[in-house]
């Protein structure tokens, strides 16, 4: 066989590897960014620009998660916030309104005991989406309801469910111990 046979036989079939073994890789990145985010791995993919732009994002996001110093709470201070949350679903009977803001008041107080920064608004979605992806969608919900109710525009239906998703975020952050999913696989 001559060099130029073995050549257009060597070549179109490394070319091919290649090709698959990139092919894998993005399959593999894409099911590991799906896997850590959940939902919120399409809702991102739907906002962004191009797919290579909102899997930019998404990594953007654990590097920057990963440089936080997210903690766990020592026991009596999980005991204490659960005292505290307590005290805001009996006072949703006689002040619904104000135990909405007090529980927004009591989630933001945990995210940042726990290490998370609470300035922004934005930005605590997107540091939460690392590790909390599965109930973004309630800390979104609870957070318009919550504006609603300081214009006096939200009704107590309304109000109760922002309880409830208030409720999904602040047991997840309070159970999970401060481990990193990332971390523990």
């Amino acid at each position: 066989m001559s060099t130029g046979t073995l050549l257009a036989i060597v070549i179109p079939v490394a070319v091919v590897l290649v090709l698959i073994g990139v092919a894998v890789a993005l399959f593999m990145r894409r099911r590991h960014l799906r896997e850590r985010f959940g939902p919120e791995y399409d809702r991102t993919m739907e906002d962004a620009d191009s797919p290579a732009a909102g899997q930019r994002d998404l990594k953007a996001r654990e590097k920057r998660h990963d440089a936080l110093d997210i903690k766990p709470l020592e026991e009596g201070r999980r005991e204490s916030y659960q005292h505290d949350w307590d005290g805001v679903q009996q006072e949703f009977v006689d002040r619904p309104e104000a135990a909405v803001h007090d529980a927004d008041r009591l989630v933001t107080s945990l995210m940042q005991e726990r290490g998370y920064p609470t300035e922004d608004f934005e930005q605590r979605l997107k540091d939460l989406s690392v590790e909390h992806g599965s109930t973004l969608k309630h800390y979104r919900e609870a957070h318009e309801i919550d504006a609603l109710s300081k214009q006096h525009r939200a009704g107590t239906e309304q109000l109760r469910g922002a309880m409830t998703h208030y409720r999904a975020l602040f047991d997840e952050l309070l159970s999970n111990g401060g481990q990193s999913r990332h971390a523990r696989a």
